[in-house]
């Protein structure tokens, strides 16, 4: 039986994220490539992230922006309150930040991630955000 995805934003779904990158998420999310012209050098993916769903703690060397895009979601950098994000938020997430982002417990959540920097931008994926770590973070 096919999972029913809610349409929460006018952007494609996609397709659950491949190994590569679900090892260091929580839950199940789905990305959608947006972007496919190299030259214009500027990636562009939407992610979805079903309710609960989050990626692990991370950090990139060319910084990262997001465009919440649909449902509800969150954003914390390490040693920082988390963030609520709803449609139209942007998050401008500078160069090896370590932080982690989402889906709200209750909510899907959508945004495009947009890679700054893609020429010398590398992800260091880190420890997973803890059902702990997570509940203290969504409960305010």
């Amino acid at each position: 039986m096919k999972k029913q995805i809610p349409v929460i934003s006018s952007f494609p779904v996609g397709n659950e994220l491949p190994q590569q990158f679900s090892q260091f998420f929580i839950g199940q999310a789905y990305l959608a490539p947006l972007t496919s012209n190299a030259d214009l050098n500027c990636p562009v993916s939407n992610v979805t992230f079903e309710p609960g769903c989050r990626n692990n703690w991370h950090s990139h060397t060319g910084g990262q922006l997001l465009i919440c895009v649909g449902g509800r979601g969150y954003y914390q950098e390490k040693g920082k309150p988390a963030r609520q994000l709803m449609a139209g938020d942007v998050v401008e997430i500078a160069h090896n930040v370590v932080h982690w982002h989402g889906a709200a417990p209750d909510s899907w959540f959508s945004h495009l991630a947009i890679a700054t920097n893609p020429q010398t931008n590398v992800n260091s994926w880190l420890d997973p955000v803890d059902d702990a770590q997570y509940k203290q973070a969504t409960s305010k």
